[in-house]
């Protein structure tokens, strides 16, 4: 049975209207579907990030919900103690929901965000990735792709984008997923599914940042479709640790198309371009080989 969807939030959103985010930002959008369907009896914990900016300055928050900020690197730690505190007073059912940044997940707080999924700590983790230091100045992340132009790397990225979900998977966790604002009723079925599990569960969802790429202001969401449909960002769940599947099985663009929408690689060569392309390809054949079988033959 297909369960269907519908791609509209609640008529009273929990992300209010007034917030600070930039024109077409998509975290924005997509914390606005996430918080939807995670409903009011929550607990969000958001470190220093855009999506600080935009929830806003304590006490005043652009969320319907409770909201904590801690530090950059300690998010995964604050999420656990309020997972804690909620469970002594027997408020089991309220999730903890973190909400960071690619720089606060990939980078700084790595070594907390690891130790929690290790305690298997019952927490919704999702990072916004937007593919750098967006609310800094763009500066580049262990996120940021080969060869994009940030300000801290003006030629090109010389290394590749570390593969987050597949070292969230090797703890073992009960739920790590990719999803995208482009694909919506993907990415509502994780959350809904995210939120079912109990233990440590981790999103990471692409959210094209219009300003750090160098997108048009309209241009997020085929930003953020056009990675999934070339394999640069591609969509599959891993259920504890070992089981995974390839959610999207085709790739219909080759990946210049997804690079053309983009001034953050305006200056790359055929060469170049040729090498993300084999970069993508061999992502794509390692997903592969994990994915389910049956999965894993529908694939071009």
């Amino acid at each position: 049975m297909t369960t269907m969807y519908a791609l509209e939030p609640a008529a009273d959103p929990m992300l209010c209207s007034g917030h600070a985010a930039c024109p077409g930002c998509m975290d924005a959008l997509s914390v606005r579907h996430v918080l939807a369907r995670i409903g009011t009896n929550a607990v969000a914990v958001i470190p220093p990030s855009c999506m600080a900016i935009i929830a806003g300055p304590q006490p005043y928050s652009s969320l319907k919900i409770p909201v904590y900020q801690p530090t950059l690197e300690a998010s995964a730690a604050a999420a656990s103690g309020l997972r804690r505190a909620l469970d002594a007073q027997g408020k089991h059912d309220t999730h903890v929901l973190v909400l960071a940044g690619d720089g606060g997940t990939y980078d700084i707080g790595l070594q907390c965000l690891s130790s929690a999924a290790e305690r298997n700590e019952n927490i919704l983790y999702i990072c916004l990735d937007n593919e750098g230091y967006m609310n800094t100045g763009a500066q580049k992340s262990s996120s940021t792709p080969h060869y994009a132009r940030t300000s801290s790397t003006p030629s090109g990225k010389p290394t590749r984008k570390k593969n987050l979900t597949a070292i969230m998977a090797a703890h073992g966790v009960p739920y790590a997923a990719t999803a995208s604002i482009g694909f919506l009723p993907d990415m509502l079925r994780k959350v809904e599914k995210a939120k079912a599990t109990r233990g440590f569960r981790i999103l990471t969802l692409l959210v094209p940042c219009v300003d750090g790429w160098g997108l048009a202001d309209d241009a997020g969401l085929q930003a953020a479709r056009l990675a999934v449909e070339c394999g640069a960002f591609p969509l599959y769940e891993v259920e504890d640790g070992n089981r995974y599947t390839l959610n999207h099985t085709a790739r219909t663009r080759p990946v210049s198309d997804y690079l053309a929408l983009q001034k953050r690689y305006r200056s790359m060569g055929q060469a170049d371009i040729e090498a993300l392309q084999a970069e993508v390809d061999q992502g794509w054949n390692w997903l592969l080989r994990l994915a389910q079988p049956e999965e894993a033959q529908m694939a071009p």
